[in-house]
Order: C-alpha cells, then sequence, then structure tokens
C-alpha cells in the first residue's frame, strides 16, 4: 500500500515522516465507577425499538452507523513507531497518542499492520519479531505490541482491525540476511527474489499453508475486530520481468495452460482459505481486503470500469471483482487514491463502479482515501484544494452501498496537510458513528441492555451514568437523543466498561435520551431511556 504505483505514472510514493500530534479528546465523557447518585432514577428496560431493527431486535443499517478508518502503517516505520530502538513506554505512548488523535477527528476504528513483512507485533509461535520494533529482526521488544494495541484501542472505544501482508517476506532479497531461525531460511525453497525483494512464492501449497498458519495465530491470540489484507499479493511488476515461477508452475499448475489463470487460482486460494479460517476461529471478526482500485479496464472486459489503470486482476493477479461477487469477503476497501475527474483512473467513474460491484451482494463497501496526497506538490492540481477529500465523501453519500471509509494513512492524518482532515471532519464528521453490522451477524443475539441512571447537573444538563449488567461487559455504549416525532440521533459513543458517564445538555422538551450496549460485532441491545426522578 505503500507503494502502491500511480496509474498514471510509474512513480512511487516516497515515505514520509510527519510530525505526530496528540489532539486531546473533547467528549465529555469519563471513566467513572460511581455508584447511581440518591434521588436517581434508573433506566426503564420497556422501550420501543431505538431503530429499525432485524428480527432479533438489533439495529443494522440505520442512522449512525458508518465505518471511519484510519491505517497505521508498520513498515519502514512509515507511522508507528516512529523510529525502530524506542522503548516500550516511548512506543505505546506514540500509539495511544495516534488513538487519541484518530477518536478527536471522528474515527470509529484503526488498521493496524501486524505482519509487514513474515514477521510479527505479537510473540509468534512462527516467525519472528518484526525489526521495526527493536531494529533487529527476533528481538524481543520488551512487551507484546499486539496484545496492546488491542487493548488500547477497545479502551478507547475503536475497532482494531489487524493488517497483514501474506507474502512479502523482506526488503531486500539476500535469504542469508534474514535471523538464522527465519522460516525463509528453513524453507528456502518457498521463496522468490523479484524487484530486489523476497517473497514466499504464492504457487507453492506448503508456503501458502505456512502464511496461513502465521496469521491464524494472532487470529486465535488476541480479540482482533477483523483480518485485513491490503493490495500485495503476486507484486507489482517490476521493470517488464516476470515474476519468476517457472519451477512453481511446472510442479504444481497441472490443469492449467494459462499461468496467469494459475496464480489467480493461487491467490483465490489463499483469499477462501483464510475466511474460512479466520470464521471458524473468531467468527465475528470481518475479513476484508484492501485491493488496487481498479479491477480491470472496460477496454480489456466489458465488465470493467471506464479507466486506463493497472488492472489488479492481470497485474497482481487479484480476482477483486470474483472475490466479492463469490461472498469470499466481508467487506472491500478499493484503494481510491485518485482525484476527481482524472483522465486515467477518475475517482467519480470509480466510486459507483464499485458500489455496483457490491450491489446485491453481503459484501461492505467502504472506501480508501489518499490523504498522503493532499499538499504534495507533485500530485494534481486537485490536491492542493483543501475539500478535495470532502467531495469525495459527499459523493460516497449519494450511493448506498458505501458504508465506510479508510484514510492513509494516520501519519498524514495526524499532520492535517493543508487542512484537509480538519474539512472533512468539519463537513461529515460533527457527529459519532458505529461501524456497520456485517449482514452475516446481523441475525446474532443482541447484548444486553445496560443499566443506568440520570441526574442534572449544576449547569443545567444531564449526567448518564451506564453500568454494565452483572458480568456482561460489552464492547460500546451507545447514547441517542430521541426526537419527538421517533427520529433519534447518535450524540456519543462510550467504551465499553462497568461503569461510565456521559454530560451533555439537557434534552429538549419532548425528546429524551437513550442508551444502548453494543458488542464486538456491533450489534445493539434494546434501549433504555434516561428519564429524570420526578419528586
Amino acid at each position: 500500500m505503500t507503494d502502491t504505483p500511480d496509474p498514471a505514472s510509474a512513480a512511487r510514493r516516497p515515505t514520509r515522516r510527519a510530525l505526530l500530534r496528540a489532539a486531546a479528546l473533547t467528549a465529555g465523557l469519563t471513566a467513572a465507577g460511581l455508584p447511581a447518585p440518591a434521588g436517581a432514577a434508573v433506566l426503564s428496560e420497556a422501550e420501543p425499538p431505538l431503530l429499525p431493527a432485524a428480527e432479533d431486535g438489533t439495529a443494522t443499517g440505520a442512522k449512525g452507523r458508518e465505518l471511519r478508518g484510519e491505517w497505521i502503517a508498520t513498515v519502514a516505520n512509515i507511522d508507528w513507531p516512529s523510529r525502530p530502538g524506542l522503548s516500550p513506554a516511548a512506543q505505546q505512548a506514540e500509539f495511544v497518542a495516534l488513538l487519541d488523535h484518530a477518536r478527536s477527528v471522528g474515527l470509529n476504528a484503526v488498521f493496524a499492520q501486524v505482519r509487514p513483512a513474515a514477521d510479527a507485533f505479537w510473540p509468534s509461535r512462527f516467525e519472528p519479531w518484526s525489526q521495526y520494533l527493536t531494529g533487529t529482526q527476533g528481538k524481543d521488544p520488551g512487551y507484546d505490541p499486539l496484545g496492546f494495541m488491542v487493548e488500547a484501542a477497545h479502551a478507547r472505544g475503536l475497532a482494531l482491525h489487524a493488517w497483514f501482508n501474506p507474502y512479502r517476506v523482506s526488503q531486500q532479497s539476500d535469504v542469508t540476511k534474514l535471523v538464522p531461525d527465519h522460516p525463509a531460511r528453513l524453507h528456502p525453497e518457498w521463496t522468490v527474489s523479484y524487484g530486489g525483494k523476497l517473497y514466499y512464492n504464492p504457487g507453492i501449497p506448503a508456503a501458502r499453508a505456512f502464511v496461513e498458519d502465521a496469521i491464524l495465530d494472532a487470529v486465535e491470540r488476541y480479540e482482533i475486530d477483523g483480518v485485513h489484507f491490503d493490495d500485495y499479493f503476486y507484486p507489482y511488476p517490476v521493470g517488464g520481468t516476470d515474476f519468476p515461477d517457472d519451477d512453481a508452475f511446472a510442479a504444481y499448475g497441472a490443469g492449467f495452460t494459462d499461468r496467469a489463470a494459475w496464480r489467480r487460482h493461487n491467490v483465490d486460494l489463499l483469499v477462501r482459505e483464510v475466511r474460512d479460517r479466520v470464521r471458524a476461529v473468531r467468527p465475528e471478526a470481518a475479513f476484508g481486503i484492501s485491493p488496487f482500485g481498479i479491477w480491470r479496464n472496460a477496454s480489456s472486459d466489458p465488465r470493467g470500469s471506464a479507466t486506463n489503470g493497472t488492472q489488479s486482476y492481470d497485474a497482481l493477479n487479484a480476482d477483486t471483482l470474483g472475490w466479492v461477487r463469490k461472498g469470499w469477503l466481508d467487506y472491500i476497501a478499493p484503494q481510491l487514491y485518485w482525484n476527481i475527474g482524472l483522465p486515467v483512473a477518475d475517482y467519480a467513474v470509480l466510486a459507483p463502479w464499485w458500489a455496483d460491484a457490491v450491489r446485491g451482494t453481503d459484501v461492505q463497501l467502504w472506501i480508501g482515501q489518499a490523504v498522503y496526497k493532499v499538499g504534495d506538490p507533485a500530485q494534481p492540481a486537485a490536491w492542493q484544494d483543501p475539500a478535495e477529500l470532502s467531495r469525495h465523501l459527499a459523493m460516497d453519500k449519494t450511493l448506498p452501498e458505501i458504508s465506510g471509509e479508510i484514510l492513509f494513512s494516520t501519519t498524514d492524518v495526524a499532520a492535517d496537510p493543508i487542512g484537509a482532515i480538519s474539512r472533512l471532519t468539519a463537513d461529515h464528521w460533527q457527529r459519532p458513528a458505529l461501524p456497520p453490522v456485517l449482514p452475516r451477524l446481523v441475525h446474532g443475539p443482541a447484548p444486553l441492555p445496560p443499566l443506568a441512571s440520570a441526574v442534572r447537573t449544576n449547569g443545567g444538563g444531564i449526567r448518564i451514568e451506564v453500568r454494565s449488567r452483572g458480568n456482561h461487559v460489552p464492547a460500546l455504549y451507545a447514547v441517542r437523543l430521541r426526537g419527538a416525532a421517533g427520529g433519534d440521533e447518535l450524540v456519543a459513543v462510550l467504551p465499553g466498561a462497568r461503569s461510565t458517564e456521559w454530560t451533555g445538555p439537557a434534552a429538549p422538551e419532548g425528546s429524551a435520551y437513550a442508551v444502548t450496549s453494543v458488542d464486538r460485532a456491533n450489534r445493539e441491545s434494546a434501549p433504555i431511556t434516561a428519564r429524570l426522578h420526578k419528586h
């Protein structure tokens, strides 16, 4: 993702290091273990459904539902840690700053890279510690980064999707430079050197099985909210040289006369098998892919888009449209990293094309946005306009199939180039949002509703104190303002805790606040309405 070729040129995105900025949260909430104050009323549970509901009462697809995420890239220390070798405390402080900033601009999810190059940001049973933590591959960083990342994100009400690169082994091509016990050194027959880098060969079944085992090690051990791949399958073509997999094709290509079809088959197997294994181990975790934004051009395939750029189907052997149509993904997040009006790859062409691609399926559509291009003088003039990204989101809101946005990447989001993120937030994200419920999880059991009480504050507002029911601690609590006409507006999302509180203005005449519990699958409980005690 960090070096994706632009369809208009062969230029690569340079690694940029902007100053990380933490922003104070002003959501008006604290984690407080307070008992219900005297004179407060416990909220009623006998309430009508809060939102359009599924048969089990779970609110889905309703107002206030939108995935808002950002990518946190660790390869080459693009986003985090800012450099290798920082102390555990310094690494953790940087990550918390990123999360706090994400909350401050209205995000509800982060996609954190935890296996950037056949390595690990957790004590993997299969692969060495990542060099991007300590500067030395295999060196223990002194804590469990992924465990910390999950806990820190959840404590702030953010979903944590673990981002894995399947096949990249190293940014250099010499297998002997890996640690002695690296699986690629133990099995050099699994590897291919190409374009100055080292890869696991997607055409070797043993290599594919190992990659899946390495990924599932994290899925089994951590309460991650999703498993995420980006656009790297077979590598981007380099210098007109074909990927050197003659031996693998001879050994494993029986039944295929077209090597490109065999390569796509290999990638298809990885996608389908990872989907099946993730659902078996952690069924409520989302599995999705963020591919290069062009499947095929219409000049190559009548089903393709009216574009003239690199084609993931051909260049990367990634049949992204096929995965959608076959239902192998929970979501797809194409990297639409081009401006509105760009002749070779027009955002205004591609967003509707992808909306049409997912229509009639259960695959969610979230759009990848190129914050890194904003304000870059090397980019087209449209990217010098702080409103360009905001226009993308405005267009997306006209396409009901689009239910989310992901920003690349967190360093650029924090830097807020030419005020584009401030503009985007002001235009589109003034209110919080819950992530959407995956269609396959809609009819799962709804969480138990919370217990809560409400009192007036000295300033004439209202303080709602929310408590979990028994030992059931939800992932989140949602607070909505319910109008007299039956409408509702999401006003706060609180991290799940045994006890927390939210303070806001008093509800207008004829309106009331309602609170729900939200589980890890983003399903909501029945609502309870905050009614002040009447003396």
